[in-house]
């Protein structure tokens, strides 16, 4: 029985230093991994970088950055192509717009050939309830004077009312102070239109004779009665004819033939056939 106990407690003594063992052994042998881990990757590692340069190498990923470099300076010679291409854009727009101009000139100068002109642009405007003036770019030192006649493409625009050397005032025939005595073309009846308050794109006609027959898309021209515009010159149509109790107070509404929200070009009239 004392045998059989003695025995026993001598293998669990063996099993603890068995076990002492094993886990000093372990820790040694971690701590010994540990160091030649560290050996290895001293020597290894600049080989194993040297592999992968020549596998990049092989494969052409080395090219990489140098590509990038060329594809940003592609970039920028992309953008400066760019630039100049919408400076030369812009270059042709201006001609373009420039041979509108000439090409308008061109046409109020067939158009107006009869009498003797002068080319002008408006430079500014003061479109107004009251007033409706514009200034063009000629003046005294191009022979423009006074109560000269100023037309666009589609008719009549006004009258010079003030020169300075290089620009003039033009008092157009929607001001409100303006009044041109005009003719009905179908009748020869002679009226009056003058701007008005509510709509710069109408003129009222006033002084119609009581006797005259006016009708809507009658054309209106000027009479050559008054001493500034001459005889002729279209001013725009009949859009409406308004009756009252009193036939001597009756008016229409005549609509310009001139855009002049959109008016860039016309001709000063220095003179004409008569003269």
């Amino acid at each position: 029985m004392y045998k059989n106990k003695k025995k026993g407690i001598i293998g669990i003594v063996i099993t603890i230093v068995i076990l002492i063992l094993l886990v000093t052994f372990t820790n040694a042998n971690g701590n010994q991994m540990s160091y030649i881990e560290n050996i290895c990757n001293v020597f290894v590692m600049p080989i194993q970088n040297g592999f992968t340069y020549l596998k990049n190498k092989i494969s052409g990923n080395n090219s990489f950055f140098a590509d990038m470099d060329t594809l940003k300076q592609e970039n920028e010679e992309l953008k400066q192509k760019n630039s100049e291409l919408e400076q030369s854009l812009r270059e042709l727009e201006v001609i373009k717009a420039e041979n509108e101009t000439l090409k308008e000139y061109v046409n109020l100068k067939d158009k107006y050939k009869d009498y003797s002109t002068i080319p002008a642009d408006v430079i500014n405007r003061d479109i107004s309830n009251y007033s409706s003036t514009i200034i063009i770019n000629v003046g005294l030192d191009d022979g423009i004077k006074e109560n000269m006649t100023v037309i666009a493409d589609n008719g009549l625009v006004g009258h010079i009312v003030s020169v300075s050397s290089n620009t003039s005032q033009v008092q157009t025939i929607v001001d409100t102070a303006s009044a041109v005595t005009s003719t009905i073309s179908t009748t020869d009846d002679t009226i009056v239109v003058q701007g008005t308050l509510d709509d710069k794109t109408k003129l009222r006609a006033t002084f119609i004779p009581t006797d005259a027959v006016v009708l809507q898309g009658d054309s209106v021209e000027t009479s050559g009665i008054g001493g500034i515009y001459p005889k002729g010159i279209h001013i725009g149509t009949i859009s409406e004819v308004v009756n009252t109790n009193n036939i001597t107070d009756r008016y229409a509404t005549v609509d310009t033939a001139v855009d002049f929200t959109k008016l860039n070009t016309v001709l000063v009239i220095t003179n004409s056939v008569s003269e």
